[in-house]
């Protein structure tokens, strides 16, 4: 066997475990669930839109915690500013000497799993601060140019439905994602909703 199909299968065997192991957590979304991973195998980004509820905070955790990697939430807000996606350099006193120093405090971004909550809340200015990280895989802070962890994989949410104050993304930052899902309720006798799976003896209150 050529050492390029022992790589594909290995793929396949991998997407298969991450979807047993995902399938013990949430129970639907099939269809989300593949081109998630298919962007994140081909080293992109996804942007998801869909009403809230639909798992996707959790699919996004539950994806870092079975690759043992870290994961970092962002819910954009009108007021969030750049430095709150990307870190920010604060002064800082040596107790010895006196002497002041510039340090950089890494933001929620330097993380390997993203997830930016309702991008289209926030200004352009701050969107443009991730999707700049997102294009480059770098974040630059006054002279200090830093490489952000790899794998690093973002996953952003968009609410279709409520539009009042929010900064729709254009077609050239759309362009920054692999792949754009349209996620929606999944109609079954299960009342159409994305379920979790809970331990044995646990109710929802």
């Amino acid at each position: 066997m050529s050492d390029d199909l022992k790589k594909a299968e290995r793929l396949r065997e991998a997407r298969a475990a991450i979807l047993d192991q995902l399938g013990r957590v949430i129970v639907g979304q099939q269809g989300t669930v593949e081109e998630v991973l298919i962007a994140l195998f081909a080293r992109g980004h996804c942007l998801l839109q869909g009403v809230p509820g639909l798992a996707k905070t959790l699919m996004i955790t539950s994806l870092a915690k079975i690759l043992d990697l870290q994961s970092a939430r962002i819910q954009f807000t009108p007021d969030l500013m750049p430095s709150d996606v990307t870190g920010t350099e604060i002064l800082q006193e040596d107790p010895a000497t006196r002497a002041r120093t510039l340090r950089f405090v890494k933001g929620p971004v330097f993380a390997n799993f993203v997830l930016a909550d309702e991008i289209n809340r926030t200004p352009p200015k701050t969107q443009s601060a991730l999707l700049q990280a997102m294009q480059e895989g770098v974040v630059t802070a006054g002279s200090q140019t830093m490489e952000l962890p790899r794998p690093f994989f973002v996953m952003a949410t968009q609410n279709p439905i409520e539009q009042e104050g929010t900064y729709p993304l254009p077609e050239a930052q759309l362009d920054r994602f692999f792949s754009r899902r349209f996620s929606t309720t999944r109609r079954s006798t299960r009342s159409g909703r994305s379920w979790r799976r809970r331990p044995a003896g646990r109710f929802p209150s």
